[in-house]
């Protein structure tokens, strides 16, 4: 990942799981003022209580994240708020897809070149190969966005 950071930065700790199955959690979605929101339910990984951090930098930005042991473990702690040991479990991603719905819009869209960027929140957890989080993670540039979201799982 490139190492320059921008010191736009911000960090919040969105849900706290003790006894709970799940995070339910509300994510506004890249770029700022979008007004789009992403609805997530999330199952922990760790086997300890945990939180979700939600970290978001300017772009471009830096991170320092390692596969291990099928996990995307943070190896330092970052200005965004991300420390060492946190789990990336979501990041924003830029892809090339149809407008929304079905039908005879998509199939229109398609014919009359109406692909367009869209963002999604990538499952880090569900990449087949440590490739697929990197292309989501350097897919959030400059001509995209203003900015990257990431999900942390951490342990309380």
């Amino acid at each position: 990942m490139p190492t320059q950071m921008n010191p736009h930065r911000s960090h919040k700790m969105i849900f706290a799981a003790s006894d709970t199955k799940s995070f339910d959690l509300v994510v506004d979605m890249p770029p700022k003022g979008s007004g789009l929101k992403a609805n997530l339910k999330i199952n922990p990984i760790l086997d300890v209580p945990s939180e979700i951090i939600e970290v978001r930098y300017s772009i471009p930005f830096g991170l320092d994240v390692v596969p291990q042991k099928s996990l995307a473990v943070c190896t330092k702690d970052g200005v965004g708020g991300e420390k060492k040991g946190d789990v990336l479990r979501y990041t924003s991603q830029w892809t090339l897809g149809l407008p929304e719905g079905g039908g005879i819009i998509a199939t229109a869209a398609m014919f009359s070149g109406g692909v367009s960027w869209r963002c999604s929140l990538f499952n880090v957890m569900a990449a087949k190969s440590w490739d697929q989080v990197v292309e989501a993670l350097v897919s959030n540039t400059e001509s995209q966005t203003d900015e990257v979201v990431l999900l942390f799982e951490r342990p309380l």
